[in-house]
């Protein structure tokens, strides 16, 4: 696949077969995303790769916790609700998800159904909870940046072996719960997690793919001939 195809096409998918995926694909995912650069070449990255029963008490964990209304626990700063334009794009994109799904403005129940479904990985039968190295703090800024070139490349991978993927912040939401079941050692962080699998081609959410924005509207060209 060329990756100007690659690129264009990969889209977030939300709901998964269940066959299993195999090691041998996953560890190539994983060797092909930690091309990725980082800063003075520090690889501060390190990935969790779950599934079975431990991927099922992590679920288990995410959906008791949330629906008894447990405080979010993540282990990186919250920026909180988004305003303006970023929570016009928020929004866009959830209304393109619910008009799919068929789910109404006023269908608590199915909102609240497709809510959980992120604390639960999206049923997916793979989540790579990914994290970095706590000797990095305080002001691990430059290895967040690390750690989503590195997502972006796994779920660019995933893509070129027929796996779907969703980069799922929801996932690691209750921290305690994904550190214990994935024995996360104490000195790394949790950042995120992406849900895997092979696409389920009858969920019509996948179907979906998110407006982004043009070129015009996010670069800013200098000292360029306006002819050329």
């Amino acid at each position: 696949m060329q990756f100007d195809e690659l690129v264009r096409q990969r889209r977030s998918i939300r709901g998964f077969k269940k066959d299993p995926v195999p090691r041998k694909v996953l560890e190539e995912i994983i060797e092909l995303a930690t091309g990725a650069p980082s800063s003075m070449n520090t690889q501060p990255w390190h990935f969790h790769i779950l599934t079975g029963e431990p991927l099922d008490q992590i679920r288990k964990g995410n959906t008791e916790r949330t629906l008894a209304g447990a405080p979010v626990q993540r282990e990186i700063p919250m920026h909180g609700g988004y305003e303006g334009v970023h929570r016009q794009r928020q929004v866009e994109v959830a209304i393109q998800l619910f008009e799919a799904m068929g789910i109404e403005r006023n269908d608590k129940e199915r909102r609240q159904d497709w809510v959980l479904r992120g604390f639960r990985q999206f049923d997916a039968p793979v989540s790579i909870v990914v994290t970095y190295d706590k000797s990095l703090e305080p002001g691990a800024t430059i290895a967040h940046f690390d750690l989503g070139a590195v997502t972006y490349g796994l779920v660019l991978a995933a893509w070129s072996r027929g796996l779907g993927s969703v980069i799922n912040g929801q996932g690691i939401m209750q921290s305690p719960v994904v550190r214990e079941h994935a024995r996360i050692p104490d000195d790394q962080v949790i950042m995120t997690c992406v849900a895997m699998g092979y696409p389920d081609e009858s969920f019509v959410a996948n179907d979906v793919k998110s407006r982004r924005r043009p070129v015009s509207d996010v670069a800013t060209f200098v000292g360029f001939d306006e002819a050329s």
